[in-house]
């Protein structure tokens, strides 16, 4: 934790168990608003699945999931999950979900070559999202629509909190802004990506910046995005502007999801065309699974 910061002067408005208790609020609140917005029902998820069922998020293709072995199967290893990006379009296929309808569940996850701060951790708490579409509905106007579904739940999470505890001020502007991650690297080509977000985010508080994983014209890439769960043409990040530390602020990673043709050109990309061998990567190029859009809401963050 070297490198957490305390801010000089800086005092908790709540005690231990005032904290909690707001924060269990905050969640109900949130929960109940996100499920209503987007149409989706609570759903249970794994902790771990097995490294061979293609399920894990790989994240950057460079972090190491933990894994063991079972007493009763010693020959087969598990991981536990680092997000559940797949594991929720599989789920959504299994449970015979139809278009307009998803699942959130309560996800709880360990990355252990996270580089822990004041918003990073090993441990990972977020709302996992993921709801059915229509192939005709694999566009633009379906992500801007739910994003502003999921910020309209954000905005109103904040509302709640401020009128709950008096000292508490409303920074969130009233619409989030929409960038491509190009349109960001046009208007500040000398900046690194954090330092655009930043500056985006200065400006206009709450911003969406579109379009993660792909090459820019410069030949390099915003951010790394697994290359088999989100599209990157119809994916990105909601982010706010965190006055505290004057810096952006993640809240949530989303888009819509790989199709089959999606999937084998990004895999290709990536030099990873070896993961169709996998189960839920077959089952993808094979068109056996929903066209889906989800993401994950950081709890802790939230809060």
């Amino acid at each position: 934790m070297e490198k957490l910061l305390i801010p000089e002067g800086y005092v908790s408005g709540l005690d231990i168990l005032e904290t909690e208790q707001a924060i269990k609020e905050l969640r109900v609140f949130f929960e109940e608003g996100l499920a209503k917005a987007l149409n989706l029902q609570r759903a249970s998820a794994p902790l771990f699945v097995s490294d061979d069922s293609g399920l894990n998020d790989h994240l950057n293709n460079i972090e190491r999931p933990v894994s063991f072995d079972r007493l009763e199967q010693k020959n087969k290893a598990y991981e536990i999950v680092q997000s559940l990006a797949k594991w929720k379009s599989y789920a959504l296929g299994r449970y015979n979900v139809t278009a307009g309808k998803g699942i959130y569940t309560n996800m709880n996850a360990i990355r252990r070559d996270e580089i822990t701060d004041n918003i990073h951790s090993i441990y990972v708490d977020q709302w996992d999202w993921e709801k059915v579409i229509l192939k005709c509905e694999r566009n633009m106007d379906t992500l801007k629509s739910t994003v502003d579904g999921i910020y309209g739940v954000i905005k109103g999470a904040e509302d709640y909190v401020c009128s709950k505890y008096g000292y508490i001020e409303s920074i969130l502007p009233e619409s989030i802004h929409f960038v491509t991650t190009q349109e960001m690297e046009d208007t500040y080509p000398k900046l690194t990506p954090q330092e655009r977000e930043t500056e985006y985010a200065r400006k206009y508080k709450a911003v969406f910046i579109a379009k993660i994983g792909g090459k820019l014209k410069s030949g390099q890439i915003h951010d790394g995005r697994a290359a088999d769960y989100d599209d990157w043409s119809l994916n990105g990040d909601i982010v706010l502007y965190y006055p505290l530390f004057d810096m952006a602020f993640e809240i949530s990673s989303m888009g819509v999801r790989v199709d089959e043709n999606t999937l084998i050109s990004q895999l290709r990309e990536r030099n990873r065309l070896h993961m169709l061998e996998m189960q839920f990567q077959r089952a993808v190029a094979g068109g056996e699974l929903p066209y889906t859009i989800g993401g994950g809401i950081g709890q802790s963050r939230l809060c």
